[in-house]
């Protein structure tokens, strides 16, 4: 079959022709990086990294940019609110989604710039625009003149005479419907020089111009949230566009982490953080769940729900082990025909998985028949499956989760030992015996902080009560 991906600006699922043979190149909206990195905003990473995965398996050699907006309204308010610099505050939150990234097994990008490194670029795009009349500056700001680009509205459906930016008001506007490419200076905000007066890049205009210089004026596909398909990808098209760029080829979005029914956001204060996620389940098991869904659909999350996802990973995993342990080695196969065909039709998740719960029972069939061979073919089979959705149990990081969980949990299994008999040393108020053992578990790295529901241990930032 041919791979095929709906496109979010016809609207059409398309057949999908790579614009190099051989070569695919894939743009994806990356973190701003304002806070703590919570599941919803992983989604993308983990679903695209599935995409990079096939084609790759495809025989493609894939370029993958994935950006970082390191310099935002939200990122100057929160840093300011914390006392923070801006720099140390974005770079610090960049960190912590690199671990989330990394922790659920996330490919690293072929490339991830920075916003703030690519500003000539961005000079160089403003003046283009300027120079065939779709942009303009005024009072040291520049915007793009959506009257214009009779294309604007053409990804989200938006008709021009219902668009609001969602923008403060800017000085200078000949239309509240144009958008800012370059904001000028403002107090105790940091700047960078142009020719129309220093500033800072408005967040649209960044991508366009890392999506160019990294990937060429016309490139394969471009990924990201769904919540970003207006206003931001919508003007990333009609500012890459009217500078007479071909952009993106392809438009894939998805679908949000819901909570309640609602987005999940830190505006809605409904957010799970990785880190705190990830003491309940391990990280195959997030991966797993996130990925779990087809892309473009909603993920409504509930505690629930991540158990049985849990639950559904553990029952694949262990057919693998047991046919280890029974079997012997078992290399990676081959995918399935039905499995490559749920993946050609626009990432169809859900087939895919039905697929390979098909071939796990009849492994496991295999494996009580006595016929190991045949459990040993299946095993494969299903290595080669789970490893393209980023969750092949024998992969190397997930046996090294696993081995690093086992040696928490053995720690646990002690630590709280020694924490009964301190309770047990303050309750007969031998405060001699309690210090003593606080003291030995601190000289082995383990902070003890008594909270009202009981002592909790912690140990390399993880918290254990």
């Amino acid at each position: 079959m041919t791979l095929r991906l709906f496109d979010t600006e016809t609207r059409t699922l398309r057949d999908f022709t790579s614009l190099v043979p051989g070569r695919v190149s894939v743009y994806l909206c990356g973190a701003t990086v304002q806070g703590e990195p919570h599941i919803g905003h992983v989604r993308s990473g983990v679903a695209f990294d599935v995409l990079r995965r096939w084609l790759t398996a495809g025989g493609y050699d894939v370029a993958f940019v994935r950006n970082v907006t390191d310099i935002d309204d939200k990122i100057l308010n929160k840093a300011a609110a914390a006392g923070r610099p801006w720099w140390e505050w974005a770079a610090t939150h960049e960190r912590a989604f690199d671990r989330a990234y990394e922790s659920l097994g996330v490919l690293p990008p072929s490339a991830e710039p920075r916003a703030t490194g690519h500003i000539t670029q961005m000079v160089d795009l403003m003046q283009r625009l300027i120079d065939r009349g779709h942009a303009y500056s005024s009072e040291g700001n520049v915007y793009f003149d959506v009257r214009s680009y009779p294309e604007y509205g053409r990804l989200s459906g938006h008709r021009l005479d219902d668009v609001h930016q969602g923008e403060s008001a800017g000085e200078g506007k000949r239309d509240p419907r144009d958008f800012t490419l370059w904001k000028a200076a403002k107090p105790g905000e940091p700047v960078w020089p142009s020719p129309w007066g220093p500033g800072r890049p408005g967040w649209h205009l960044e991508c366009s111009a890392m999506a160019e210089f990294y990937l060429g004026a016309e490139f394969d596909i471009h990924c990201g949230g769904m919540d970003l398909v207006f206003p931001h990808h919508e003007n990333e098209i009609a500012q890459s566009r009217a500078a007479g760029d071909g952009f993106a080829r392809y438009w894939l979005h998805n679908g949000w982490v819901t909570l309640g029914g609602e987005k999940m956001s830190k505006s809605l204060g409904n957010t799970l953080s990785v880190p705190n996620v990830l003491k309940s389940v391990r990280a195959v098991e997030l991966r797993f769940y996130l990925g779990s869904a087809h892309y473009s659909s909603m993920l409504e999350y509930s505690d629930q729900a991540l158990r049985d996802a849990a639950q559904t990973y553990q029952r694949l995993e262990a057919f693998v082990q047991r046919t280890v342990e029974r079997a012997g080695e078992v290399p990676v196969g081959k995918w399935t025909d039905a499995f490559a065909e749920a993946l050609d039709d626009n990432l169809g998740i859900p087939k895919a998985l039905a697929e390979i719960h098909r071939v796990v029972h009849e492994g496991n069939k295999a494996l009580e028949s006595g016929a190991l061979d045949t459990a040993r073919e299946r095993a494969g089979e299903a290595r080669a499956m789970l490893g393209i959705l980023g969750v092949d149990p024998l992969d190397a990081q997930w046996a090294t989760a696993a081995d690093s969980s086992a040696a928490l949990d053995a720690l646990d299994v002690l630590v709280r030992a020694e924490l009964e008999r301190r309770q047990q040393a303050r309750g007969d108020k031998d405060w001699a015996t309690a210090d003593a053992v606080r003291d030995r578990l601190k000289e082995a790295g383990v902070e003890v902080t008594d909270t009202p529901e009981g002592p909790e241990w912690s140990l390399t930032g993880g918290t254990r009560s």
